[in-house]
């Protein structure tokens, strides 16, 4: 016996729109984002009454660019998605999201993202400790990402980061679901690192949707100690014209 699923029909119609409309904001945000779908209001209606549990990854990610929520809470009875999470032993691994922090995927190698082009706006944030103000801090930066291939070129928009003046660049490698690559940042001159440059490594794996990459940067101190911490990015705009530029070159919220 199936069980219907009223918060996505409930998601959709404080949207104002009907399946039909529906299905097409879906398959326009599959579009937008170089990862085409067909979806139909046949579709949405077997979603709406439970007869399929779950979208693939392809369609949970239109689903979230279209009703701005995440996938794990419209409702479907057993979510095929995946979150990168704390293993709880310093790093990262991929969980079930019905999970929380059940085991890790299994296999040596994660499986490769659904999403063909991470091209976009992305919202990049980081902790790391201060130990001169004995505290730990977050940094943050709406970034571009531009990609060719499988590397991807992250550059930090204009006035866009919590530390005044101090640009963020990375430049990236994908491998399946798998990022690797190195970052630097140039921290402005009247703030309190005086202008220093810091910069290492970094590597985080990307989610099933292909909306969010999470891991852990390495780099090293003022006393030249080697640091880490959590990086992430989120997705927020998968355009990159002057519109959309302009809309995220201010200071993250």
């Amino acid at each position: 016996m199936t069980t219907p699923n009223s918060t996505l029909r409930a998601v959709r119609i404080s949207m104002m729109l009907s399946q039909d409309d529906f299905a097409t904001a879906l398959r326009e945000a599959g579009e937008r984002a170089g990862c085409p779908i067909e979806p139909s209001k046949r579709l949405v209606q077997r979603w709406e009454s439970g007869a399929i549990a779950a979208p693939s990854p392809r369609y949970a990610r239109a689903l979230e660019a279209v009703t701005g929520m995440p996938i794990d809470t419209l409702g479907f009875a057993s979510p095929a998605m995946a979150r990168v999470a704390e293993d709880g032993a310093g790093g990262h691994d991929v969980h079930p999201s019905t999970a929380g922090v059940a085991a890790p995927v299994p296999g040596p190698t994660p499986a490769a993202s659904p999403r063909a082009n991470y091209s976009g706006v992305w919202l990049s944030r980081y902790e790391y400790f201060s130990s001169g103000r004995d505290d730990s801090f977050i940094g943050m930066h709406y970034v571009v990402i531009l990609q060719h291939g499988n590397r991807l070129t992250v550059r930090s928009l204009p006035e866009a980061s919590s530390n005044p003046n101090s640009p963020l660049t990375m430049d990236l490698t994908v491998d399946g679901s798998v990022i690797t690559g190195t970052w630097v940042e140039q921290t402005a001159t009247d703030g309190y690192y005086r202008g220093a440059r810091y910069h290492g490594a970094i590597q985080m794996l990307i989610e099933p949707t292909g909306t969010r990459m999470a891991g852990k940067w390495v780099g090293f101190g003022k006393d030249m100690d080697v640091n880490t911490g959590p990086w992430e990015l989120r997705l927020q705009d998968s355009s990159t014209n002057q519109k959309t530029i302009a809309k995220y070159s201010r200071v993250p919220e």
